[in-house]
């Protein structure tokens, strides 16, 4: 017999399934998961089985010690002392049925094994007897992942963490399709921020890309998509995510502020030249508009030249004044 070599499902650009081949199916020998999806069980308000379920308890004690008692004086009691043991029996039966839900929490109700249904009601409950009842919150829930060190789009090494605020809703896949659904959320959750911090440069964006310090709230939202479609088959949704701290790595941090620091002076300086350019221009058309005096080419020039060394100078500068003529 010879081993066939099984081809892994394609899929399009929207992540649908090419060929028939279901798209995000499992890869193992054959592919199988758990499949199981929430819903509602049996149950009715305990208050009136708990008051039963003591009356059944007393009444079978009384007649327990009723029937002893006949017995030791050999006026029967045999029926008596049966009918005790069966209400006590029932009353037990009835005590295991009952359970006590919190707000917040729900019961994942099983049957010796048997996924038989949830309960999201609070209060006192009496659902099926002889099961098993798992308490699963329902609240709302923080995670801040680690800060950890990856390499943005550049390939420049950042420090993010971020926070996930996550919830169960689905209680069924959450106990039954992963191991333990609070780390599994810590391990995808980390798994996606990696991803999606290398996907974008951390700043000096190209034309029509966003980077991770100037566009946290796209970032944000890329990674609540992201973690939500890694954790919905624990049957945990997301609420919101946030970037909690960026910057870049401390070795190249140094370098960067530098880079920062440059492009924040070129950009200043192209500010102060922009108004010069304009300061010297409105001059120049005063001058000639209100004919204070008329300079040619030549002597233009040389104005516009000290007026912009005025104007863009770092330092003060100290006039000269010249009391001659420009052309000797």
């Amino acid at each position: 017999m010879t081993d066939q070599h099984i081809p892994a499902p394609q899929t399009d650009a929207e992540g649908d399934s090419v060929g028939g081949a279901p798209a995000g199916r499992p890869v193992g020998r054959e592919g199988a998961r758990v499949d199981v999806e929430e819903k509602k069980a049996w149950y009715i308000d305990g208050i009136l089985a708990f008051f039963a379920a003591l009356a059944l308890t007393a009444g079978s004690i009384w007649l327990i010690v009723a029937s002893g008692i006949a017995l030791d004086e050999g006026t029967g009691g045999g029926l008596g002392m049966t009918m005790g043991v069966i209400l006590f029996l029932l009353a037990m039966v009835m005590f295991s049925s009952l359970t006590i839900i919190s707000p917040g929490d729900t019961k994942v109700i099983q049957f010796f094994g048997r996924y038989i249904g949830t309960i999201r009601r609070a209060g006192l409950l009496m659902t099926v007897p002889f099961t098993s009842k798992k308490k699963v919150s329902v609240k709302v829930r923080n995670f801040e992942t680690n800060e950890l060190k990856v390499n943005d789009a550049d390939g420049n090494p950042v420090n993010i963490a971020a926070i996930v605020v996550w919830q169960v809703a689905d209680t069924a896949k959450s106990v039954f399709a992963v191991e333990e659904y609070d780390k599994f959320v810590a391990v995808q959750s980390e798994s996606a921020l990696r991803h999606v911090a290398t996907t974008h440069p951390y700043d000096n964006a190209g034309p029509g890309e966003e980077t991770l310090r100037g566009a946290t709230e796209l970032v944000a939202q890329e990674l609540a998509d992201e973690v939500a479609a890694r954790i919905a088959i624990a049957g945990l949704e997301v609420v919101e995510t946030r970037i909690s701290s960026l910057a870049y790595a401390p070795e190249i941090a140094q370098a960067m502020l530098q880079r920062q620091q440059a492009s924040a002076i070129i950009a200043a300086r192209e500010k102060i030249v922009e108004g010069a350019v304009s300061m010297v221009q409105n001059a120049l058309e005063r001058l000639e508009r209100e004919e204070v005096v008329s300079l040619d080419d030549e002597r233009k020039a040389a104005m516009v030249s000290n007026l912009l060394v005025v104007l863009t100078s770092d330092s003060r500068v100290s006039p000269v004044i010249n009391t001659g003529s420009l052309y000797t």
